[in-house]
């Protein structure tokens, strides 16, 4: 069996496409923008405002969640769910950090 892609690289490189995969799909931009919005939602908030079927939103809330953009609270049955800030503070640093080492040999 071969290496994962988690072995293979470092942990920056992971998150930098682990983020990169939720910007990567206009519907996981749009989610998250309504919550930057919202001081808090639920899926069925978002599948009112964004207009996709709910266990497609919770696909996209999975990947996002799985990246560490989102905090969740439960209330009753469902979660409640709010930015994570400080990920995408430190997702903007790595960011940064990646661009400002990066050299162009390129015309």
């Amino acid at each position: 069996m071969g290496a994962s892609k988690l072995d293979i690289y470092s942990e920056d490189i992971n998150l930098m496409a682990t983020i990169a995969k939720v910007f990567a799909h206009p519907a996981r931009v749009a989610i998250l923008q309504y919550i930057s919005k919202q001081e808090s939602c639920i899926c069925n908030d978002i599948v009112d405002e964004i207009g996709l079927s709910q266990p497609t939103i919770s696909q996209h809330l999975q990947v996002i969640n799985k990246a560490g953009l989102l905090k969740g609270n439960y209330k009753g049955k469902s979660i409640c769910y709010c930015l994570n800030i400080d990920k995408f503070r430190e997702f903007q640093e790595k960011f940064n950090q990646f661009f400002n080492t990066t050299t162009s040999n390129c015309c």
